[in-house]
C-alpha cells in the first residue's frame, strides 16, 4: 500500500469521527426548540454537549490540515468549487460557538431566545451542507483539464445532492435525538426517545435511497457491503430505540454514519475528485497527492500526535458520562448562566 493509499485512508477516518461525533452536536442544535419546551429543558440539552462540541470540531480541522498537506490538488479544487458552501458552513460553525458562549450572558427571555434560533440555524445549515458537499464530491463535478472548477453553486445543487444534504440532516438530528435520551433524565429523556424513534421512520426510507442511489453509480462488492451494514445498523437504531435500549440505539446510530462514510469514501476511490466533464480530467490519490517526502513526514507526526489527541478525547468524554436533568438547573435561573460545559 502506497504513502498516498494511507492518507486517503486516513482523511477518510478523519471524517467519519467528525460526522460521528459532530453529528450528535448538530442534532441537539438542530432539536434545541423541538424538545427544549422551556429555558431549563434548553439550558439541560446545551449542557450535555457542553463539554465536547469544541472538542469535536478538531476532527474537522484535522481533516482539512490532513487534506492541504497530503493532496493539495485536492483542496485546492475543492476550496474554488465550494467556495460559497464551505464559507457558508465555516460562519455557521462561527455563529453556533458564539450563540453557546453568548446565551448565558443576557438576562431576558428576548436574548435567549434569539441566541437559541442562532444554534438552531447554524446546526441545521452544516448538517445539510456537508451532504450536499459529499454528494457532489463523490458524484462528481465539472472540473477541466487544469483541474479547475468550471461550474457555479447552481451546478451542486442538483437532485442527487439534495438528497444527500436530507440524509445527513435526517440522520444527524437522530443522532443528536438518541444522544440526547442517552444523556438526560426525566420528562426530556422520554420525550426525545419518542422524537428518536419517529426520526428514524423518516430516516430509514430517505437513507436507503440515497445509498442505492449512490451504489448503482459506483458499484462494487465492498461498497455494497457497507452499504448494507449502515442499511441494518440504521433500523437496528430504530428498534433498540423503540425498545429503549438507548446504549445500544446509540452506538447503532453511530455505526450507520460510520458505515455511510466508509461507503462514500470507497465509491469515490481511486478518486478524490471525479470530474463529469471527462474522467481523465479528475483528480486522484496519484495526481493530486504531495511528494513522498511530505507524505512519510506527515505520517511520522500523525503516528505520535493521534493516539495522544485520542487518548484525551476518551477522557473527557469518560469524565463528562454522567446523565442530565433539570434538578441540576437552579430555579429560579440565576442572572447569568453557567458558562458552556459546566453543570450549573
Amino acid at each position: 500500500m502506497q504513502l498516498t493509499d494511507v492518507w486517503f485512508i486516513l482523511i477518510a477516518v478523519l471524517w467519519t469521527g467528525y460526522f460521528v461525533l459532530e453529528g450528535f452536536d448538530f442534532g441537539v442544535g438542530v432539536l434545541l426548540r423541538v424538545l427544549g419546551r422551556d429555558d431549563t429543558d434548553r439550558r439541560v440539552m446545551i449542557n450535555t454537549i457542553g463539554p465536547l462540541w469544541d472538542g469535536n470540531e478538531v476532527w474537522l480541522i484535522v481533516a482539512g490540515g490532513a487534506t492541504f498537506a497530503a493532496f493539495p490538488e485536492w483542496y485546492a479544487s475543492l476550496f474554488s468549487g465550494f467556495y460559497l458552501a464551505l464559507l457558508l458552513v465555516l460562519v455557521a460553525l462561527i455563529g453556533r460557538g458564539v450563540a453557546f458562549e453568548y446565551r448565558g450572558k443576557g438576562d431576558t427571555a428576548r436574548w435567549r431566545s434569539t441566541w437559541d434560533t442562532v444554534i438552531v440555524v447554524c446546526s441545521v445549515v452544516p448538517a445539510l451542507l456537508w451532504g450536499v458537499a459529499f454528494a457532489n464530491i463523490v458524484g462528481g463535478v465539472p472540473l477541466d483539464a487544469d483541474h479547475e472548477f468550471v461550474g457555479s453553486l447552481l451546478t451542486l445543487l442538483h437532485p442527487y445532492a439534495l438528497l444527500g444534504g436530507v440524509t445527513t440532516l435526517l440522520l444527524f438530528t437522530l443522532h443528536g435525538a438518541v444522544f440526547l435520551s442517552l444523556k438526560t433524565d426525566g420528562d426530556i429523556r422520554v420525550r426525545a426517545r419518542a422524537l428518536a424513534v419517529r426520526l428514524g421512520v423518516g430516516a430509514v426510507p430517505v437513507a436507503a435511497v440515497f445509498l442505492a442511489w449512490t451504489w448503482l453509480d459506483h458499484e462494487g462488492p465492498v461498497a455494497l457491503a457497507l452499504a448494507l451494514v449502515a442499511a441494518l445498523a440504521l433500523v437496528g437504531g430504530l428498534l433498540a430505540t423503540t425498545a429503549g435500549r438507548e446504549g445500544w440505539a446509540f452506538t447503532l446510530t453511530a455505526a450507520t454514519i460510520v458505515a455511510a462514510t466508509a461507503f462514500l469514501f470507497t465509491s469515490l476511490y481511486p478518486f478524490v475528485l471525479p470530474s463529469t466533464i471527462d474522467p481523465a480530467f479528475g483528480l486522484t490519490t496519484t495526481n493530486a497527492a504531495s511528494t513522498p517526502y511530505t507524505l512519510t513526514i506527515m505520517t511520522w507526526v500523525a503516528a505520535v500526535m493521534t493516539p495522544v489527541v485520542l487518548c484525551y478525547q476518551a477522557w473527557t468524554y469518560w469524565v463528562f458520562r454522567r446523565r442530565i436533568s433539570r434538578s441540576h438547573i437552579p430555579t429560579p435561573a440565576p442572572t447569568h448562566e453557567a458558562p458552556v460545559g459546566e453543570h450549573a
